[in-house]
């Protein structure tokens, strides 16, 4: 069984890394008449498309930027950053063997019995936010007064945003797709014409702690789906260097650790093999990688530039309040 640790030792670049991965991967599917390592195979063919085809990104960005205009006329007072990125090779492997483990873990609980590869194939057809953008607002205390509670305002101006958003995007020529969860788990302040869009983890946050919105948008132009994610800046700062990333990072380790111990080795060949790549990843010490272009320091700061550990940034937009003070806007 190959994985992506094989080649990331090689002095390579990423494209080419993936390009190798993804090759193989296929000649080992058709070779083994494996389903699951063929799906793997297009899986990182989508992501060298991105890679390779960049083209789609500016008119897609530029269709953003139009709500970043929006947004700054409409809240000249609030502070906001916009940023987009593509998914991180390595954060990609992880969530698609993940998926894998998840999906058997569940259905074997569930039956009793294990789904078979078509079953399995069919489960990974669920990946939306290869491309993501963020939107991330900061409500300046110059513009509170004592008798408010600047949680709140920030929750009223993030929801009043969410439910601009799909509209407004709608008319540049994306579709957003129904969230799947149930309306109960949204907000008061999400519209009943918006609810079913949106997955609203500031309502009912993850375990880690974790709020935001999110929701997926088919790019009809591009032909993708984008992922865009609203959060305050507290909300931001939590899930990137707050406890919820780490508490994430170490739940998901719990987690696969529980699974494997109900669904022991030789069970399942699709579970062990999805198993063994992912606890690698998890193992890799990032520092020790060799690729082409990009240096690891540690295992929290590296230089990827092209999308092999934190993303690429395709769209960084910053807007601060133009009624701000200097020392106001230290605070942010």
């Amino acid at each position: 069984m190959i994985t992506l640790n094989d080649y990331l030792f090689s002095g390579d670049t990423v494209l080419k890394i993936l390009l190798q991965y993804s090759t193989n991967l296929k000649d080992e599917a058709i070779k083994n008449h494996n389903p699951i390592d063929m799906a793997h195979s297009n899986f990182l063919i989508q992501i060298i498309e991105i890679l390779e085809h960049t083209e789609f990104l500016t008119s897609q960005s530029q269709r953003i930027n139009e709500f970043y205009m929006y947004m700054a006329n409409k809240y000249p007072f609030l502070a906001f950053t916009f940023k987009g990125r593509i998914k991180s090779l390595i954060r990609a492997e992880e969530k698609f063997n993940g998926y894998i483990l998840e999906y058997i873990h569940d259905y074997y609980k569930a039956n009793g019995r294990f789904p078979n590869e078509a079953e399995i194939k069919n489960n990974l057809n669920c990946f939306r936010d290869l491309i993501a953008y963020r939107i991330v607002i900061s409500l300046p205390l110059c513009h509170v007064s004592e008798q408010e509670n600047v949680e709140e305002q920030e929750f009223k101006y993030l929801y009043e945003i969410a439910n601009v958003l799909p509209e407004f995007l709608e008319e540049r020529g994306f579709t957003a797709e129904l969230s799947g969860l149930s309306d109960k788990n949204g907000s008061r302040y999400l519209s009943e014409n918006n609810l079913p869009y949106y997955r609203d983890y500031v309502q009912t946050p993850r375990a880690s702690g974790y709020r935001s919105l999110h929701i997926t948008f088919y790019d009809n132009f591009a032909r993708c789906y984008t992922e865009l994610q609203l959060r305050t800046k507290d909300m931001d700062d939590l899930a990137e260097i707050g406890r919820a990333n780490h508490f994430g990072y170490e739940k998901q380790q719990e987690e696969n650790r529980s699974k494997r111990d109900m669904i022991p080795e030789g069970k399942s060949k699709c579970f062990d093999e999805a198993y063994e790549r992912l606890i690698k990843l998890q193992e890799l010490d990032l520092a020790s990688i060799n690729v082409n272009m990009f240096k690891a320091y540690n295992n929290q700061l590296i230089n990827d530039g092209c999308g092999l550990f934190r993303g690429r940034q395709i769209l960084p937009f910053e807007h601060l309040s133009r009624f701000q003070n200097d020392n106001e806007v230290g605070k942010l």
